[in-house]
């Protein structure tokens, strides 16, 4: 089974399953003689954890993560950075009835068609636990991308048909981005709707927006390994992400190239754009500008109402809700997102 690695000259291999033993990976390429700070890497973790807020995932994991290589008295040695963090609260008998059941808009039925066999227990290596993985390795790029002076902010722009502004600063990228208690800093119609959905058994989906800001000019190529499109691999890799778009993104598609064009200015010899319809990236290539993109999100497939399907036979058969799931993954997937974007731009770093 390929395709478990992400990167090349920084390289994120990812292994385990949902209800495995453990869930783990390796992160290769990492540069040597860096101050290591083990809580921060924690606290990315704990952004992640399920059970933050009222509408996630009951399933209670510690989630703590164990170095097993690279790593020596605080610092990396430039040795592979190889962790795992143990499933505690795995309860893999709850998925028995699964074994022949083929659940809508899940991975079950393809992974069966490609390998003649699944892991039914949530998922297996399908399920959304597997991003504990990315965060980790994206939680150490963010690391490096500090000694650059790169920040990467990722925030909750919209939940379900509900627009959500950022109201902490003019930058993109500030509010809602905590990954704790955020059903705090929620308008009450949102709470409303979200308590209504988990009182059905529904779900529902929303918009993630990121910004990195501190990109130098000149990470990308021009031609298949263009940033925005190592950014939008990145992110549609991510469990029930439906939509990448960066700078004006489809909205430039309605706009005249005459209003829609970066014009270059001389700012006190520093060469930029008078606006940033670019997304940061021209030509495949940083420009020096904020980067900024955002991310759709599907509605949490598992739900807690009966549906139709049919079992591995083909027969017709009723799916019963039931198990621990999230009504929205928002919350929880901000540092998803936020790891994969470093990833991607201290991939590109060290690639240049």
């Amino acid at each position: 089974m390929p395709g478990n690695s992400f990167g090349k000259a920084l390289v994120l291999t990812s292994y385990g399953e949902s209800h495995g033993v453990a869930m783990g990976g390796v992160l290769d390429g990492f540069p040597a003689n860096l101050e290591i700070n083990l809580s921060f890497v924690q606290s990315e973790l704990e952004r992640r954890r399920s059970g933050n807020e009222f509408f996630s995932s009951s399933r209670s994991e510690e989630d703590k993560i164990e170095i097993l290589s690279g790593i020596y008295k605080g610092k990396s040695t430039g040795a592979p950075i190889a962790f795992l963090i143990q499933n505690r609260d795995q309860k893999p008998a709850d998925y028995d009835h699964l074994s022949v059941v083929y659940r809508p808009s899940h991975a079950d039925f393809t992974w069966q068609q490609k390998y003649g066999i699944r892991d039914p227990r949530g998922g297996g290596r399908s399920s959304a636990r597997e991003t504990l993985v990315r965060v980790a390795g994206g939680a150490f790029a963010k690391l490096f991308l500090q000694t650059k002076n790169i920040q990467v902010n990722a925030r909750i722009s919209q939940i379900g048909a509900f627009q959500i502004r950022d109201t902490a600063s003019a930058g993109r990228g500030k509010a809602l981005r905590t990954g704790h208690q955020i059903a705090d800093m929620l308008d009450p119609a949102i709470i409303e709707f979200l308590t209504r959905l988990k009182s059905d058994g529904d779900t529902t989906g929303g918009v993630i927006s990121c910004s990195i800001t501190g990109v130098p000019a000149g990470l990308g190529d021009p031609v298949f390994d263009k940033l925005q499109a190592d950014l939008a691999k990145a992110m549609l890799s991510i469990n029930s992400v439906k939509g990448f778009e960066y700078g004006s993104g489809f909205e430039g598609a309605s706009m005249k190239g005459s209003d829609h064009n970066d014009l270059f200015v001389n700012d006190d010899g520093i060469i930029k754009t008078l606006t940033n319809n670019s997304g940061g990236i021209q030509g495949g290539i940083s420009n020096g500008a904020e980067i900024y993109f955002n991310v759709a999100f599907k509605p949490v497939s598992t739900l807690m109402m009966d549906q139709e399907t049919v079992t591995t036979t083909g027969a017709k058969t009723i799916l019963k809700g039931k198990g621990r799931h999230d009504v929205c993954v928002l919350p929880r997937a901000l540092p998803i997102v936020e790891a994969m974007a470093a990833l991607v731009i201290a991939d590109h770093l060290l690639r240049k």
